[in-house]
């Protein structure tokens, strides 16, 4: 493909100021009837919310008095959590509130003793593009039996995903983990396959793809708060879904209570340079799980020396190139293997490294021929590669939408071809996949402005030390913007702290502050 010239200058984005949304109409509360329903970028720096935007409550009455519908969930899966599901519907063009709606999918596990109710505690665990229906089920399974009582936990499928009403682009494989490779040539189809991704998403949803961003599911929570019958809503978000909460205190700093930041990225970073962030972080990561590999050399045979181990796993990387690698029904080469070492090197739990390990050694046994029944972890992360295979790619695609409907990323592939270099030899594995070109680079839309977040809401924020998606600098980029925040400092690898890690400290907190509102009186470090 033709090259364009060499540049290492990011753009930069100009934004306007406008005043916080939600100081329309009061919200009055309504009744919720049941019966049947459904069922991880440039602008470095955030801007200010576009003048443009509709003050919230103009023109949305309609959308905050209709009534749900709440019914099992279809899911059987979710059912059996006892979540029940609704639709919620709400504009596609906030600015057009009169035009054409959507559905956004949501589900509820009710307080355990309504007479002790306080309130709703609205979630969201990431992504972008996290289905968000069985989060409900995850965080009750950590809330104490008072918390449990205080609060009707509620899961959404943020709009264009999943139950909502989707978008699906048809996105061969995740383009934007896809690692760029050793050489030119496995680049340049990078670039090829972003391309392709872009096209095929404003092919296929051009009126439809300029309102899935932050913002717009910042005010879907907001519908779904009044529809509800709240005054205001708690937030508990994982991941991205930080980055969500905070959007939503800086855009509605009225209708927030209490605010949990479970893994969050810098605001400021959001985008490319957040994604950059990651390479270190991982590299990091796959040091430590050689060290401890290497500690268990009888067991596992990956090498006596945590050197070693890591030179098995970049060896097996790189002979993939010439040899992919049979998994099932699947071929993995150098620009996928990468994505799994990122996927299991993300927790540095004693189960967690004996998954990682075990996946390793059958790799190899795979690239000697050897004929084995497939460990679940590596069946599963092969089928989340070729996810579209499976008929599920939709997500993707709602990732896609998300991420590039929020920032602007360079469009020059030869940047991100200099950034790949740049970095080969500190991350030897990762530096092609955290450089490489998106195909937000291709976008046909510049994103709405972003919201600064720059505010003094009271929240509490849970950040690991070893985190390999969004880093502990980051996470200090979050806090130093939400001013009024509190920092639990968890030490070890992991993202998503609560409550599956199983830190006793961080969940207690977690539990006193959403029961008591009570926020340690400094930050703090948990053993």
């Amino acid at each position: 493909m033709k090259n364009v010239a060499t540049s290492t200058a990011m753009p930069s984005v100009k934004t306007a100021c406008a005043p916080p949304e939600g100081r329309g109409r009061p919200v009055r509360r309504l009744r919720v009837s049941a019966a049947a329903a459904i069922l991880l970028a440039v602008p470095l720096v955030a801007g200010c919310a576009p003048t443009a935007a509709p003050a919230q409550g103009a023109g949305l009455e309609r959308f905050q008095d209709q009534s749900l519908q709440w019914a099992a969930c279809e899911d059987a899966q979710l059912a059996g959590t006892g979540a029940e599901c609704a639709m919620v519907t709400v504009p596609l063009d906030y600015s057009v509130p009169e035009g054409r709606t959507i559905s956004v999918a949501i589900s509820r596990i009710a307080s355990t003793d309504p007479s002790q109710r306080r309130g709703i505690l609205l979630t969201n665990p990431g992504g972008p593009g996290g289905r968000g229906l069985g989060m409900p089920a995850d965080v009750r399974s950590g809330m104490t039996e008072g918390v449990a009582k205080a609060y009707d936990v509620i899961g959404m499928d943020t709009r264009g995903l999943g139950e909502s009403t989707p978008i699906d682009c048809g996105v061969p494989q995740m383009t934007w983990m896809r690692s760029a490779g050793a050489d030119r040539e496995g680049f340049d189809e990078s670039v090829v396959r972003a391309k392709e991704a872009a096209d095929a998403c404003w092919e296929k949803y051009p009126d439809i793809l300029p309102h899935i961003n932050t913002q717009n599911v910042a005010r879907d929570l907001d519908v779904i708060r009044a529809v509800l019958g709240e005054p205001r809503t708690s937030f508990l978000g994982q991941s991205y879904g930080t980055f969500l909460g905070a959007t939503y205190s800086q855009m509605f700093p009225d209708r927030i209570d209490r605010l949990v930041l479970d893994s969050a990225p810098d605001p400021k970073k959001y985008g490319i340079t957040m994604f950059q962030d990651m390479g270190p972080a991982n590299e990091k990561a796959i040091d430590d799980f050689s060290e401890w590999a290497a500690s268990r050399s009888s067991e596992y045979g990956l090498g006596t020396t945590g050197v070693e181990v890591r030179k098995g796993i970049e060896k097996l990387i790189s002979d993939a190139a010439l040899s992919p690698i049979p998994v099932g029904n699947y071929r993995l080469d150098d620009h996928i293997l990468p994505f799994l070492m990122y996927a299991s090197a993300v927790s540095d739990s004693e189960e967690d490294n004996e998954v990682f390990a075990q996946v390793l050694v059958q790799l190899r046994e795979l690239a000697d021929g050897r004929n084995v029944e497939l460990h679940p972890k590596l069946a599963g992360l092969a089928r989340a590669w070729f996810h579209t295979e499976l008929g599920t790619g939709s997500d993707f695609s709602a990732t896609l939408a998300v991420v590039c409907g929020d920032v602007t990323l360079p469009s020059d592939p030869e940047w991100y071809w200099n950034q790949i270099q740049e970095h080969r030899l500190d991350q030897p594995i990762f530096a092609p996949v955290h450089n490489t070109i998106t195909p937000c680079s291709f976008w046909r839309a510049a994103p709405t402005a972003p919201v600064a977040i720059d505010n003094a809401t009271p929240s509490l924020q849970i950040q690991a030390v070893g985190d390999t998606r969004t880093t502990y600098e980051e996470g200090l980029g979050m806090h130093a913007a939400m001013k009024g925040s509190r920092l639990v400092t968890i030490p070890g690898r992991i993202h998503a702290v609560f409550p599956s890690y199983g830190n006793e400290c961080a969940n207690r907190v977690v539990n006193e502050y959403l029961l008591e509102g009570t926020l340690p009186d400094k930050d703090m470090t948990c053993k």
